[in-house]
């Protein structure tokens, strides 16, 4: 059985800063348990192991793994809602659920074990982006089904910290709290903490004149440029971290404020992978492509190669003995196809960050003319622009669109409105692209 991990975490565990060779020792343990866990105690995984002609017996290196089938978040629709859990469902302490807006919510479960071992990768997480013991952390990602803000919760007490479970929306109450309760950190959705600077502004503040040193973001993609206007606009370290409810939830990894150069993977508990997405073929690092967990160390739900559609690629290490991911450049399944040319929503968000009369708020609104895709732009201004001529307005328009078209490769129309004229999101991720073309 898997050892549990002591170590006191207001100090690096000795796995952080283990030689590669150590590292992957673990890991080659913990992945032969973890396959024939999954093997001998979900149906579905040893039917797919059988139909490729592998056992987990087969695993030798590392390098083995890439025999084995891969996972995709259709199986979890497919066995729901507890047909994957490897463990008598007496025995699974918690569940989440994802929304289920496309279809069947994908369900994922947790066992006392599981839940001990989350609560210390998000304290270790933490503790990687610059909050200590006695921090008081403010938890704005949505509490409920979704893994985000008890996930950040658990981990923060574990660390030692005090939590403020605010959840999300209630914007007012939140600027009021972290004024009144003066936290040092802040976790939530990058564009809810441009909702949360906002609602600052409205009410005649500075948002850097807050408590607030560090904000711990992830749940959705952001940039580089992102990351500069709210650590301008809020006076705080932005730092990344990464999960995903299939594979655990926060806390798979997390970038260090030291460096802050990509998040640290969790490798002693989440084996990753960069594979080709047309071929399912393994890449080297350094190259991009499609990022693929398989746990080491969960009970509940084990998860063999799981294709997570994000495109990323794996970078050496820095301030920790792991790997680290590169910024997530969008997702397999969300890349826009317009006109024939990739386009990703983030590469929009770079360009409209660059320009500083406009806010970070935009939306991607695709439609079809005929044989023709048309793309359309919202954006809009900064509150201390909100007066700004129609001749700036359509000055402003006419740049965004030339720098679309040289940097990305498409013809758009842009619209620049007013403040506040795109929604904001409340309690979960931004929307970012309306595709009104018919499938």
């Amino acid at each position: 059985m898997l050892v549990k991990n002591s170590h006191p975490q207001s100090e690096l565990e000795p796995i952080e800063t283990a030689s590669r060779d150590a590292l992957q020792a673990l890991q080659l343990q913990r992945l032969q348990w973890s396959l024939r866990h999954a093997y001998d105690n979900v149906p579905h995984y040893k039917a797919r192991f059988d139909a490729a002609g592998v056992h987990p017996d087969d695993l030798k290196t590392l390098s083995d793994l890439a025999r084995f089938p891969f996972s995709i978040k259709s199986d979890l629709r497919d066995n729901y809602p507890f047909g994957l859990f490897a463990v008598p469902r007496e025995q699974v302490s918690r569940i989440h659920a994802s929304s289920g807006t496309t279809g069947k919510p994908t369900v994922v479960g947790y066992t006392a074990a599981d839940i001990d071992t989350w609560a210390n990768l998000v304290a270790r997480s933490l503790r990687a982006a610059g909050t200590r013991p006695g921090d008081i952390v403010h938890v704005a990602y949505g509490y409920g089904l979704f893994t985000g803000g008890l996930g950040a919760h658990y981990g923060a007490e574990r660390l030692g910290c005090t939590v403020i479970p605010m959840s999300g929306g209630q914007t007012e109450k939140q600027v009021q709290l972290i004024r009144d309760f003066k936290p040092d950190v802040i976790m939530v959705t990058p564009s809810y903490m441009q909702v949360i600077i906002e609602e600052f502004a409205r009410q005649g503040l500075d948002a850097r004149d807050s408590s607030l040193r560090i904000g711990v973001f992830g749940a959705e993609p952001w940039t580089e440029a992102m990351r500069r206007e709210i650590e301008g606009k809020a006076g705080i370290a932005a730092v990344d971290i990464y999960g995903l409810s299939e594979v655990m939830g926060p806390g798979v990894a997390c970038e260090c404020i030291e460096s802050k150069d990509g998040p640290v993977i969790w490798e002693d508990h989440f084996y990753p992978e960069i594979i080709d997405p047309e071929t399912g073929a393994v890449l080297p690092d350094g190259e991009e492509g499609e990022l693929v967990f398989t746990s080491l160390s969960k009970e509940a739900l084990p998860i063999i190669r799981y294709r997570t559609r994000d495109l990323t690629r794996l970078l050496p290490p820095t301030s920790r003995s792991m790997r680290r991911m590169g910024r997530i450049v969008g997702r397999s399944d969300d890349m826009l196809i317009i006109r024939g040319v990739n386009v990703f929503p983030t590469q929009i968000e770079e360009i409209v960050l660059q320009h500083d009369k406009l806010s970070g708020q935009y939306q991607i609104v695709i439609t079809r003319e005929g044989p023709l895709d048309q793309v359309a732009v919202r954006c809009e201004l900064q509150h201390a622009h909100a007066g700004a001529s129609e001749a700036l307005r359509r000055e402003i328009g006419g740049w965004l669109q030339h720098r679309i078209k040289t940097l990305v490769g498409i013809s758009t129309r842009v619209d620049v409105l007013p403040p506040e004229s795109i929604e904001r999101t409340l309690t979960g991720k931004a929307r970012r692209v309306i595709d009104q073309r018919s499938r």
